[in-house]
């Protein structure tokens, strides 16, 4: 494995080098490893890409912006799909916070559709975007969206202080290097007692709801984290943020939490998942899918 692009990494969760594979992922991902923490139960990839190769293969490889087609075959948040989680994750979090005239920052804001909602005047939100993808801060500037061209990481070293009343992640954290590490630069750009929400679709312990070739594919390193609940709200808390909303993810399609900076984490919760009980998850959802959906 090259090592200019790949690199072996701990538990972003909780450093541990405790890990172990689960079995039935090589058959989707092409014979590459998916792997589960045996200390806290967090579910991820330990092989992934460096921060600068998984930056270039975002900015550069996947996200067609320009590419007019809408279909699978494309990414854009043009997408029917992306728009309604985008719409999901809007109307949840002006059902949890009062909004209106707030201060926002998405980080990963892609073509600016969110926040394009947040601008309407329900809810006259003052926008900034973070977006490493150069073709899509062109988009963002067409759109009068104020923005910054490089990851978070990069931001939180350049930036003046400046800080929001809330900061998002919106299906993006996922497709981080690491979680971790974009979470704890982002406590610094929210207001003391402002508030982070993070929406993603991966979800472990669930009832799954599609074939798992559909769930897990080779471009393991785009999204090298598969979140549960117990595992996004202790790395929400790990980060200084107070996990005070979530939606019913039981029977959803999405996974929506919110979060309000704290100063003390010392008494916030870290929940966790059984590492055994994952693996026998996904060693009964390969089952299924085989049975079933093999041919799909």
């Amino acid at each position: 494995m090259n090592t200019d692009t790949f690199a072996l990494y701990p538990c972003d969760l909780c450093t541990s080098q405790d890990l172990a594979e689960i079995p039935a992922a090589p058959h989707y991902m092409d014979g590459r490893p998916l792997h589960v923490c045996n200390a806290c139960g967090f579910v991820q990839a330990a092989y992934r890409r460096t921060p600068e190769a998984l930056q270039r293969m975002w900015a550069e490889e996947i996200y067609r912006a320009n590419d007019a087609r809408i279909s699978d075959k494309t990414y854009t948040a043009r997408i029917p799909a992306v728009v309604a989680r985008q719409t999901f994750a809007v109307e949840f979090l002006a059902e949890h916070l009062d909004i209106k005239g707030k201060s926002i920052c998405e980080i990963g804001a892609g073509e600016g559709q969110f926040l394009e909602m947040l601008r309407v005047p329900r809810f006259d939100m003052d926008t900034f975007a973070i977006e490493p993808s150069k073709e899509n801060c062109a988009i963002l500037n067409s759109l009068q969206i104020k923005n910054f061209a490089g990851t978070m990481e990069d931001y939180s070293a350049q930036s003046n202080g400046e800080q929001f009343d809330i900061a998002s992640l919106i299906w993006t954290l996922e497709n981080c290097q690491s979680a971790s590490g974009v979470l704890a630069a982002t406590h610094d750009i929210v207001k003391p007692g402002g508030h982070l929400v993070i929406a993603t679709g991966n979800r472990i312990l669930m009832p799954f709801k599609k074939p798992l070739q559909y769930y897990l594919g080779s471009n393991v390193d785009v999204h090298p984290y598969h979140f549960s609940a117990n595992a996004l709200t202790s790395l929400m808390h790990q980060a200084g943020f107070k996990v005070t909303a979530h939606n019913r993810f039981i029977d959803s399609d999405y996974l929506v939490l919110i979060g309000k900076r704290v100063e003390n984490i010392d008494d916030l919760p870290m929940p966790t998942d059984n590492s055994a009980e994952i693996i026998q998850f996904f060693e009964r959802w390969h089952n299924e899918t085989q049975a079933h959906y093999a041919d799909w």
